[in-house]
């Protein structure tokens, strides 16, 4: 049996790559509903056997160190030295800082399931309109022919782009998944996910919309 040992004085945190695993499809595994509900503490829990057990559902103690190992050499999560509260502003202030970030030029915008953004950072009005309504298409498309894409292809991301003659992405669309939502991100150019700024969105949302559900 592996032996695995708490480090002291920390406070649990998903990285980026961790926030990104939480929300990126509606499956739910361990390490996926752990990550969730990691996101719906309106602060950073200290890094003990009690919160683990409570975040992860599982009474034997290996069992606990092991998924937190697991998520750890994946690089889904993190141990910050200081708790840190979650980003408590309205949304409507929030967003479009957060937002800005997470794209090479600045062009980015959040869209509901109905088709309507609730932020944009650097597209005109009407683009994010258009752009929020084609979202909610192509998340139509996509479940139509999700059997597809994933039992015959193998391809697990909901995400779909626009990409040029070379294959890259000019735009695209990442569905992200909070409690019984679907909100989409239309990025224009290469997102940059890999930010703080992407957790403090995710965690935003998950505060705000996930705990409605509960």
């Amino acid at each position: 049996m592996s032996n695995y040992a708490l480090s002291k004085g920390l406070h649990l945190y998903p990285t980026p790559v961790g926030a990104y695993y939480a929300i990126c499809a509606t499956e739910i595994d361990k390490p996926r509903q752990f990550l969730r509900n990691l996101l719906l503490q309106r602060q950073t829990p200290a890094l003990t056997l009690e919160t683990l057990q409570q975040l992860m559902g599982l009474e034997d103690e290996q069992k606990c160190l092991e998924l937190l190992y697991h998520c750890q050499k994946l690089g889904w999560i993190q141990g910050l030295q200081n708790a840190q509260d979650y980003p408590g502003d309205t949304l409507e202030h929030i967003l479009p800082d957060l937002l800005g970030t997470l794209s090479e030029n600045g062009k980015v915008l959040l869209a509901d399931q109905q088709g309507f953004y609730l932020a944009s950072q650097g597209f005109p009005h009407e683009v994010a309109e258009e752009l929020s309504a084609l979202s909610a298409e192509i998340a139509t498309v996509h479940e139509r022919r999700s059997g597809l894409l994933l039992n015959n292809m193998g391809l697990g991301s909901h995400a779909w782009a626009v990409i040029d003659m070379f294959g890259n992405s000019q735009v695209g669309f990442w569905p992200l998944f909070i409690g019984n939502n679907r909100f989409v991100m239309a990025v224009s150019g290469i997102p940059h996910f890999n930010q703080p700024e992407f957790v403090s969105l995710v965690w935003a949302l998950t505060i705000r919309y996930a705990t409605k559900n509960n």
